[in-house]
């Protein structure tokens, strides 16, 4: 039996060492670059065209970049505007999204710096100064508690990523967790339990800053569950046990959804016994003051990912105000705790005990901003 080999398909550096010549002489040589004389110059050619060579311009195109990105060292801010009225329990949330950006943009060869700016005191002016002087093209803008406004920055100068959900002024790329479709996984989940009756008790500006995507998906999910019992939202304002009792002993819920683990002091309080009679799920782990379930909404992750589309839009020269805004995802993930009662591992894919959303909801992706 005769085996037929396929020959390999010519390349510069086999070019090379049949002529005797260097890889970047041949190169240069067939790119018509470079000071090769005519005669090598020609010699290459007929040699190229004798053995078949054919050039790949998209392999040409990638090297030429490479190349050029070979001394890229790029400096970016992660830029927080002072608000008064921020609660102080945002702080951990910026102090993780730091952390994940500053170690991703290490890993990619760039280097994250903090720029805390305080609008009595920094104009935009000032601050375009500012991060020019530093050598920054690259701009993090981490999460306002109020509309955030932008817009007085020279944008020109500047790529630019918002790392919360939505920004108008102006409308820059934006990197958040999937509020909506992580709250609806987890009362699936907790339905999946035997909760029945869940109650909502939120602060309306954290519902606003996510355009009620909390309470959307809360209220769409009693809708269309016909073995749920509907309770109505609590929202409050500040956070008062007097309004929350009240609402408690009222409906009854049969589990609470909050940000505020102190909850779980006054359901107590009323009377319930965690997990036995009624359970507490957190929409934000990061502000627990004691053990419960709920959802890890992966600060370092989120920050990461705007790290790397910051750096991606550094590379294609992109500054300026995007034609087109884009929001990137990033589903939550529901962690166990002693809060509610556990789930039946015939519940959970591959006898899992703690499940993973980003596996219910899917990858991060892609969506036109509002």
């Amino acid at each position: 039996m005769t085996v037929s080999h396929m020959s390999s398909a010519p390349t510069v550096r086999s070019l090379a060492r049949k002529l005797g010549l260097s890889h970047t002489t041949v190169s240069d040589a067939l790119r018509g670059r470079g000071r090769v004389d005519a005669a090598t110059a020609q010699r290459v050619r007929n040699a190229a065209g004798e053995a078949g060579y054919r050039s790949n311009p998209l392999a040409s195109a990638m090297m030429s970049e490479l190349r050029r990105r070979a001394t890229f060292r790029g400096v970016l801010a992660a830029v927080d505007i002072v608000e008064p009225e921020r609660p102080d329990s945002q702080r951990i949330f910026h102090t993780e999204l730091m952390a994940g950006g500053k170690a991703r943009a290490t890993e990619l060869g760039c280097k994250l710096e903090s720029l805390v700016v305080d609008h009595a005191k920094i104009t935009m002016a000032r601050l375009d100064s500012i991060l020019q002087s530093r050598g920054v093209h690259g701009v993090l803008v981490l999460p306002s508690w109020n509309a955030p406004n932008w817009s007085e920055l020279d944008w020109s100068h500047y790529a630019g990523v918002y790392t919360d959900y939505f920004i108008e002024r102006p409308a820059l790329h934006c990197v958040c967790c999937s509020y909506y479709r992580s709250m609806f996984a987890m009362l699936v989940q907790l339905a999946e339990r035997g909760y029945q009756r869940p109650g909502l008790y939120l602060e309306p500006r954290r519902d606003e800053r996510t355009q009620h995507e909390f309470s959307a998906a809360f209220r769409t999910f009693q809708e269309t569950q016909s073995d749920v019992e509907r309770v109505p939202p609590l929202f409050v304002q500040g956070h008062r046990r007097d309004d929350f009792v009240a609402w408690f002993r009222r409906y009854n819920p049969d589990v609470v959804l909050s940000h505020f683990t102190d909850v779980i002091e006054w359901m107590e309080y009323c009377g319930a016994r965690l997990p036995q009679t009624h359970g507490f799920a957190s929409l934000n782990l990061l502000y627990k003051t004691r053990p419960c379930a709920g959802l890890d909404l992966h600060p370092r992750k989120l920050s990461a990912r705007a790290v790397e589309l910051l750096i991606a839009q550094l590379h294609r020269n992109e500054c300026g105000v995007p034609e087109q805004a884009m929001t990137t995802i990033v589903p939550a993930r529901w962690v166990e705790g002693p809060t509610v009662r556990k789930a039946h591992k015939a519940s959970l894919p591959d006898d899992r005990v703690g499940l993973e959303f980003a596996s219910v909801v899917g990858d991060a992706h892609l969506t036109a901003a509002p």
